[in-house]
């Protein structure tokens, strides 16, 4: 038999535990250490926590972690990161806790079985399915505070509910509440606010044994608030069987989780319930802890090599070093960026401005404003492609579609600028016209580190604000290379949306199976100062959005002559430029114009039709 160990390691909100055992699963030592969801855990103590793992345990051949909160690429890179430190030269396969939890049953994954489903229900709750081909699926585990649905935290919380809308009709708390307020010595049911609010989740989430004992006992309340809890978690995890196979041969369901091991009523009634729409399929507790499932993965992966266990570094097309996460068979396909025949304008030095830390104060502005003098030119030259966009915009609004910009940094923001200048120069509604920034609102005051460079983010971006083929999507990267951009193009493109690439770089080169429906590439030369696309770059995409919003306004409507007639007067600034846009075009004095305007809720279209000028 053979001396070497392999290291699985599964890590929550409540506890890490690690099992060592050689590759037949004997001579087992399973240690208990602290909590680790990996999202609150900083990288000090994450490596803390692998040094003491490693103190306790015997040195592996391999080691696979499965944290809560490691569900993307970047957070498992983080964990063979640190992993590497303490590990050295043992190979480390990083993963999530719901994936360990799949890999814990006893038996290994055969062909015939062609998906894995696992509900867990504890303090919290997930369905996470997998298929043989290794295709996935999520339901639920959006935390305690936006789901969690039939989880410990769910139940209880819902029971408190109950009972204070049942003390706000009778003014009488019901006898579950009374069981709840015994165990929790509250004496009047304000109290239950002061202690929601100074409680954990855990401490709530314990509270749930009291709602089932009353189950038990046929209590109304406490019997609807299981069957609705059972309910939603059999939704969940029926909506990850239908993703991922048809059919029930094959399939197996497994149970996870204080909630679902220990409630054997419930866990029963939602068996009967997935047996009723699947009676072909298996449906079975798992025995042991998931942290099995680790070291099955870790005996798994113990052959890879590194491209295969989760850390690929190369160097790119273009000859710069790059590193993607390629891990596990769930990941998307590898995604590489569109290549170029020559280095993006705005990455060269530009030879005018060699000299720019001893210019003096007047001629450092003088050759700012000479190159900005470039930008009309240069812009002029793509004046067909960018009317060509106005009039998909343009189609768009006719027919109730939205404009979305989609950038990172400095073209993200000016995205979100020319958006949010619409709904008070147009009276539109802030859905129209929308601008996503790769690393959402926090990235719009400052840096979000590596935000760009996740091409999944801005795929995921595009189906949570639901475009479809009546939007309208430009994407704006000066390099034109921006990975959360192209993932965002790419995604858009997949619904139907009209897609079009704004940069910088002529020298692009956009493969067929990448390409929008339009790139426009204006040559703006490189920057005064090198690299700094918030310049010449920056100025030129406010120029074109600005053309873009303004001239699809102004065919939609919402101009008369020059002048803004769907304004909206939300200020003393702005009611004055509405009066005087009444006065201009109804030729009425400034008096009748307010007067007017006070009567149709200051909506200058009404005044104007009021006034019969329209």
């Amino acid at each position: 038999m053979s001396s070497e160990v392999f290291l699985g390691i599964e890590g929550g909100g409540t506890k890490t535990l690690a099992l060592s055992a050689d590759q037949n699963g004997d001579h087992s030592i399973c240690e208990e250490f602290g909590p680790c969801n990996l999202q609150l855990i900083s990288d000090r103590k994450l490596l803390s926590l692998f040094r003491e793992i490693h103190q306790r345990m015997p040195v592996p051949r391999s080691v696979a972690v499965g944290l809560a909160g490691a569900y993307q690429k970047k957070q498992q890179g983080r964990i063979v990161r640190i992993a590497g430190q303490v590990w050295k030269g043992v190979s480390c396969y990083p993963t999530h806790d719901l994936e360990t939890a799949i890999y814990s049953a006893k038996d290994d994954w055969s062909k015939t079985e062609r998906a894995r489903i696992v509900l867990i229900s504890g303090t919290g709750s997930c369905c996470y399915g997998r298929s043989f081909s290794g295709k996935t699926a999520r339901a639920g585990g959006w935390g305690h505070l936006l789901g969690d649905v039939g989880s410990g935290y769910d139940i209880s919380i819902t029971a408190v509910k109950e009972c204070l809308r049942h003390y706000d009709r009778t003014g009488v708390l019901p006898k579950l509440g009374q069981l709840i307020a015994a165990e929790l010595q509250i004496n009047s049911p304000r109290d239950f606010i002061e202690w929601v609010h100074a409680s954990h989740k855990g401490e709530i989430a314990a509270l749930a044994p009291i709602v089932f004992q009353l189950r038990k006992r046929r209590d109304a309340i406490a019997s609807r608030i299981v069957s609705d809890a059972a309910q939603r978690l059999t939704e969940d995890a029926l909506d990850c069987h239908r993703r991922l196979v048809r059919g029930s041969h094959g399939v197996r369901f497994l149970f996870a989780g204080s909630v679902l091991l220990r409630q054997s009523g419930f866990a029963a009634s939602i068996q009967r319930k997935l047996q009723h729409r699947h009676p072909h399929a298996i449906i079975e507790k798992l025995e042991r802890e998931s942290v099995w499932g680790a070291w099955k993965l870790a005996v798994q992966h113990s052959g890879c090599s590194l491209e295969e266990r989760g850390l690929f570094s190369g160097k790119s097309r273009s000859g710069y070093v790059s590193a993607n996460f390629l891990i596990g068979k769930n990941d998307e396909e590898p995604f590489e960026v569109p290549a170029q025949r020559a280095p993006s304008p705005t990455e060269q030095r530009n030879p005018r401005s060699k000299k720019l830390d001893r210019m003096s104060d007047i001629k450092g502005v003088e050759l700012m404003l000479k190159e900005d003098r470039l930008i009309p030119e240069a812009l002029w030259k793509e004046r067909r492609k960018i009317s060509k966009v106005l009039g998909w915009i343009t189609q768009a609004f006719a027919t109730k579609g939205r404009l979305f910009y989609v950038g990172a940094g400095t073209s993200g923001r000016l995205g979100i600028l020319d958006a949010s200048e619409c709904p008070p120069t147009f009276r539109t509604d802030p859905e129209q016209v929308q601008g996503i920034i790769a690393g959402g609102s926090r990235a719009i005051v400052r840096s979000v580190e590596a935000a760009e460079d996740n091409p999944q983010a801005g795929k995921l971006v595009i189906s949570t604000r639901g475009i479809h083929a009546r939007d309208v999507v430009i994407g704006i990267a000066a390099s034109g290379r921006t990975p959360f951009v192209w993932g965002a193009i790419q995604e858009a493109a997949h619904r139907g949306a009209k897609t079009v690439m704004l940069c910088f770089n002529p020298h692009l080169i956009v493969p067929r199976t990448y390409r929008p429906d339009l790139v426009i590439a204006p040559d703006l030369g490189p920057e005064i100062l090198t690299g700094s696309t918030r310049l010449k770059s920056g100025t030129a995409t406010k120029c074109i959005l600005n053309i873009w919003t303004t001239l699809a306004m102004v065919q939609s409507g919402k101009v008369i002559e020059n002048l803004m007639v769907d304004l909206n007067p939300s200020n003393i600034k702005l009611r004055d430029r509405a009066i005087r846009i009444v006065v201009d075009l109804a030729e009425v004095d400034y008096q009748e114009a307010e007067e007017t305007l006070k009567a149709e809720g200051w909506t200058i279209k009404n005044a104007l039709k009021r006034l019969n000028r329209i």
